[in-house]
This record gives structure tokens, C-alpha cells and sequence, in this order.
């Protein structure tokens, strides 16, 4: 990343205000981290010049060898400070925390007795060890909206590696409590050798924290912005974002396509937590029905990760069979059943507005549409001493009309007792289950089967002959405009 993308996005995650927690074990080089880290970012950028002298009279004081030199938290301005990097602008400060004791320091007792140091955490004085653990926790969860935790090879002092493990390991503990931000920084004389590379390697397999190796007496501006740069992939992911093709949204949330998607969802949420973990994120790996996704797109400033949602090429039409009913396997295919359905609703909204009419009043009529007018020639007539021209048109109109059809079941299934058992079997289905009703066997058929065919012997009965007469009728009626009819059934 440019280094104006670094502070910008750190900035937007942390709301303008960078407050950096440094802690760590004694003897590692937090005071000295934070006096070269001001030196390079802070002062020269203060925004307010009165304060850049003021800054450097409030830097923490560093010596070599295993004395304690900071033995109470300080500030670093005493109150936040706007500083403008790049156009950037954002308030920054760094707290130096007492560090968590390591075998060999010296300072910490007086006359053999533990040496006890103020705090602003209590009106009281405390041990080195309470001001350390207290402070480390106040510093990170009250003060800092990200950590700094400075640990080091055993290079920069008089102190071999193995005196800081345990101390190292109590504070990483202590800050994954507090689920801030944090990295790890790993002072070294000798940051570019092989044996320092090993050694951050297994501190950041330890630890699953990012390590930077630096040299922080020579602390660099490009160190600086590296460091912001892992610790901006160590904040949380607000969200994760899925693109995929609009078809696939238009599927209901309990369709089993959408189903595999979210189970891939829930799977990442359960597993993924901080923005470093996008790298080794895979969806899809043994699905059939989706490309599988091995990388991500991510917005380090909103705290986003997008994936896009490859379908495999099959599924589309798999898809549309299942939502349509009917096998669709090309695109062939698809645009002559589209063809179809669009002649299909021609030929239904022609009808529409009838059949509403026949669910509401029992009646419909489709009127003819401009193209199925017949115009007969013209004649000319003659009234009384007067001529005239006749006009006339035929076009066929579709009457539609509700007609309720009943049917009855009696089957005679032998004696009274065994009528009355079905009878009280029949209703005690109804009662549970209407429906189910429908599929009581009666004589080997179903009696949904058996009232079809009652139905249908009455629908098909009226001959030919009968269904001309009727339409002649109602033809008569609508052409000659009569109101009135006698029907006499035979």
C-alpha cells in the first residue's frame, strides 16, 4: 500500500483518533520505539508548532543494560495531538506502559524490598507487577484503539532471549482479552539474519499475531508504515459482502441453491474474524453446483471482504428447470419456450378480464378483438321514398358462464353397522384432515378419483346436438337484444 492509503485507512478505522497502547516486557525498547516513532511521525507533523517543543520535552527517557528506566505510564503528547501526514489529518498519541518484569532487570526492588511505583490507575502505590498487568489492561482497553506490544531477541540488551518468554507470553495473553488490534514488533540488532527470520516465524506461529522484525534505535519511516500496515489487517471484519448474479437473487431464501450458499456464509462467519484471515479463506471447494472462491476482494478502511459467486456454467438452465417445471437444457431451447409463453399470455389476457368476471358473477364475455371483424359488402337499401347504405360486421364473442356441477357418492358396502363404522371413520378423517379425505379407498379407487368421474360424466353428457342450441340461443339474445327466454328441458 502507498503510504497516503496507510494512514488514510487506519485513520477511517480508528475514527480519526490513532492512540497506539506500547507494552510489553521490561528492557525491550517501548521507550525507545516510542521517542524514534514520535521523532519521525508525530513532530514533524504537528499541526499546532507550539506543541512540537513541548512533544519532545515529554519523550520517555532510554538507556542500555538491564536497569528499569520507566517506571510509571506516560503520555506521549500528555493529550492527543492533530497531526496532518499526507494531506491525512488525524490526532495521534502513544502511551508507554511500565513493562511486565523479566528475570535479570534491575530497578524493580529497593533494599531488597519489591519497589513500588505511582500509577494513574490508583491513588495507592503498587509493585512493579500490579502497575504492569493494571496498566497493560487500562492502557489497551481505555486508552489505545490499537497495541504495540515490543518484545526483542535478547540483542539490544544485556538480557539473553529466554529471560522475556515468560513475560512475552503473560502480555500477548493479556491483549487478546482485550480484542484490540495489536502486533507484535521485534527489536533486533540484527532484523535482516537468518536466525532473527526463524525466530519471527515462530513467534508468529505461536502467537498467530503478525511480527515485525526492526531495528527500533534506527527506526525508520518505512519501518513505521510496514508496521501500520500489518497492524491494519489485525482489525476486525465488520462485513462480508457476496456479488453474484441477479438470476440467483431472484431465488426464495428456502431454495436449496441459496441454502448452500448461506451454509458456505455461516461456515466463514464461525471461522474468520480479522482481516488478515480473508488470505486463507475458500468457499465452495467440494460443491458441484458453484466455482470454487479462493480470493476476496477487501476494503481495509469500511472493514469489508467481497467475494463474487461463480455459478457453474449448468446451473442457469438447471435452475430454470426446476423453477419453470419443465427441462430446459440450451439457449435453444429457452427462447422457443419463451416464445410460447409470451403467445401464451397474448392469448390469455385476451380472456383475462372474462374469466374475473365469471369468478365474481357466474358470467364473462371476451370481446373480438379489431383484426376478427367480417365486414359484408355494402348494400343499398330503400325506406318508404328514402335510400340508404347498409353496413354490416359479424365477429365471433366468447360467453363464458360458471355452471356448478354436483356429484354424489352412495356406495353400498353391506350391513348398517358397517355403514355406520365408515361413515364414522370418514368423518374422523374430515375432522383431522379434510384433505386427506380426498385419498380414502373405496372399492380400490381413491375417492378423489371416484367424484372426478362423476364429474367429468357430467361435463362431457351434454350431447352436441344441446350445445348448439344453446349457443344459437344466446346468440339470439345478444343479436336481437331480447331479455326474455323460456327453456323447456326434455
Amino acid at each position: 500500500m502507498k503510504s497516503y492509503d496507510i494512514y488514510e485507512t487506519i485513520k477511517t478505522r480508528s475514527g480519526g483518533d490513532i492512540y497506539l497502547g506500547v507494552v510489553g516486557p521490561v528492557r525491550t525498547g517501548k521507550s525507545t520505539f516510542i521517542t524514534k516513532f514520535a521523532e519521525k511521525l508525530i513532530i514533524p507533523n504537528l499541526v499546532d508548532p507550539y506543541l512540537r517543543e513541548r512533544t519532545i520535552d515529554e519523550l520517555p527517557q532510554s538507556a542500555d543494560g538491564k536497569t528499569i528506566m520507566t517506571t510509571e505510564p506516560k503520555f506521549v503528547p500528555s493529550k492527543a495531538a492533530k497531526v496532518e501526514i499526507e494531506n491525512v489529518q488525524m490526532n495521534v498519541r502513544l502511551v508507554d506502559c511500565v513493562g511486565y518484569l523479566v528475570k535479570g532487570a534491575m530497578g524493580h526492588t529497593e533494599e531488597n524490598k519489591p519497589r513500588l511505583v505511582k500509577t494513574p490507575w490508583s491513588n495507592a502505590e503498587m509493585s512493579f507487577k500490579e502497575a504492569a498487568e493494571l496498566g497493560t489492561q487500562k492502557v489497551i482497553e481505555e486508552h489505545s484503539t490499537v497495541g504495540i506490544l515490543v518484545t526483542t531477541d535478547g540483542s539490544i540488551s544485556d538480557l539473553d532471549r529466554n529471560s522475556y518468554i515468560d513475560a512475552e507470553e503473560r502480555v500477548v495473553a493479556k491483549l487478546k482479552q482485550t480484542n484490540k488490534p495489536f502486533v507484535i514488533v521485534l527489536n533486533t540488532r540484527y532484523p535482516k539474519e537468518e536466525r532473527t527470520q526463524i525466530l519471527k516465524n515462530s513467534l508468529n506461529t505461536k502467537y498467530q499475531v503478525p511480527v515485525i522484525t526492526m531495528d527500533v534505535a534506527n527506526l525508520t519511516l518505512a519501518d513505521i508504515n510496514k508496521m501500520l500496515e500489518e497492524l491494519l489487517m489485525e482489525f476486525p471484519i465488520v462485513s462480508f459482502e457476496f456479488k453474484m448474479p441477479k438470476w440467483l437473487e431472484a431465488l426464495p431464501y428456502t431454495s436449496s441453491f441459496i441454502q448452500q450458499i448461506i451454509n458456505e456464509v455461516k461456515n466463514l462467519i464461525k471461522n474468520n474474524f480479522k482481516m488478515s484471515d480473508y488470505k486463507g479463506i475458500k468457499l465452495f471447494e467440494q460443491n458441484t453446483n458453484y466455482e470454487p472462491v479462493d480470493n476476496a476482494e477487501i476494503e481495509l478502511g469500511k472493514g469489508k471482504i467481497y467475494f463474487t459467486i461463480t455459478p457453474k456454467s449448468d446451473l442457469f438452465y438447471h435452475v430454470l428447470s426446476e423453477q419453470i417445471g419443465m427441462p430446459i437444457e440450451s439457449d435453444f431451447e429457452l427462447v422457443s419456450y419463451l416464445r410460447q409463453l409470451t403467445h401464451a399470455k397474448q392469448q390469455y389476457d385476451k380472456i383475462k378480464e372474462a374469466l374475473d368476471n365469471v369468478k365474481q358473477n357466474g358470467y364473462g364475455v371476451v370481446t373480438p378483438a379489431m383484426n376478427e371483424m367480417i365486414l359484408a359488402e355494402p348494400e343499398m337499401i330503400k325506406q318508404g321514398g328514402r335510400y340508404g347504405v347498409r353496413l354490416k360486421a359479424s365477429a365471433p364473442s366468447l360467453h363464458i358462464m360458471r355452471v356448478d356441477i354436483e356429484t354424489e357418492v352412495s356406495p353400498i358396502i353391506g350391513t348398517e353397522e358397517q355403514s355406520s363404522e365408515l361413515v364414522k371413520s370418514l368423518l374422523g378423517e374430515f375432522e383431522a384432515d379434510p384433505k386427506s379425505l380426498w385419498e380414502t379407498k373405496i372399492f380400490g379407487k381413491t375417492l378423489h378419483s371416484i367424484v372426478q368421474e362423476g364429474l367429468n360424466h357430467k361435463i362431457y353428457a351434454m350431447p352436441m346436438d344441446a350445445q348448439n342450441k344453446m349457443r344459437k340461443t344466446l346468440s339470439r339474445i345478444v343479436n336481437e337484444g331480447k331479455g326474455g327466454i323460456i327453456c323447456i328441458l326434455l
